[in-house]
Formats: C-alpha cells, structure tokens, sequence
C-alpha cells in the first residue's frame, strides 16, 4: 500500500555520499495548512503519526486530525503515537534487558522462537555508571579491565559487557 502522503517525503545530503530521507511537515501543509501554527509539541506528535502512517495501524484520517488540531476541540480519538527511539540510562536499562533475557529463557522453555521477544523500537542503553575502570593509559588497559577483580564485582565486570552486546 503507498503511503498517503508519500509527496511528503523528502531527502537531504548528510555528507559525500550519505543522505537520508524524513517526511516534511513543510510539505504536508500544502494540505493542511493549520500545520504550521500547531505547537512543537503537536508537531513532533504529528511528525511520528506521519512517518507510520501505514494504512492500517495509523491511518490517513490520524494524520488529518493531528494536522487540524486546535487547542480547545473535544478529544473524542485516540490518536496512535510511536516513538522514534527509546533512550535508557543503565539504572532502568540494565533491569529491562534482564527482563528480556527472562522472556526469552521462558520462551525458549517452551519452544516458541525467541527472536520473537524484542523491542518494538530502537532502544539505546547509556551505561555511564554500571561499570568502573580500574586501569588507564595503557594498551592493555581493556584487557585488564575486563578481567575479574578490581573495584568492580566479578559478575558484573566479567558478564556486562557480553550481556549489554546481546
């Protein structure tokens, strides 16, 4: 199925050879001209139900009703709003890939695939105080870090860095 507003997508050059692709809210008020008085917290709204506007789960008529949102309408829709990109800091990511690895065990206890149990979308893990470095400046330095010992405690100085590359 083409995408409603498939005009709205545009590319741009990110360097000699790279570029990308995003949907234009820009364009997109050539239908919807209110487009560009909405707040940035309704245009970020927007601009998600734009780029995931399939057919089926968001819709052209989601699109329109973000597109013509005023302030003091009723709320009678639920609109569909999918982030881009989850951002965890070790303290809450840490838990949460514990917890996938536990869906995944439980899964493949019973047979099913476990390739099945993943995020629905990009996730990043900021790890900035999970793991400590005893040694520095030296070539060997990752090396001695990672062997068990030191400040940090052997579980997690040995398994966090296989467990975290999952």
């Amino acid at each position: 199925m083409a995408h409603a507003f498939a005009e709205t997508l545009q590319s741009f050059k990110a360097g000699p050879g790279l570029g990308g692709k995003f949907y234009s809210l820009p364009a997109l008020a050539a239908h919807f001209p209110n487009v560009k008085r909405l707040p940035v917290s309704m245009r970020i709204v927007l601009e998600s139900v734009l780029r995931n506007c399939d057919g089926r789960k968001v819709t052209a008529e989601h699109v329109a009703q973000v597109a013509n949102w005023q302030p003091n309408a009723q709320r009678t829709e639920e609109i569909p709003f999918t982030v881009a990109r989850v951002v965890l800091q070790d303290f809450t990511g840490v838990p949460l890939l514990a917890d996938l690895a536990a869906m995944r065990s439980a899964a493949q206890r019973l047979g099913r695939d476990v390739g099945r149990i993943e995020p629905l979308v990009p996730v990043d893990l900021v790890v900035d105080h999970s793991i400590m470095v005893d040694h520095y400046g030296q070539k060997n330095a990752i090396d001695l870090n990672m062997k068990p010992g030191g400040t940090t405690p052997k579980v997690s100085k040995a398994c966090m860095p296989h467990f975290i590359n999952w």
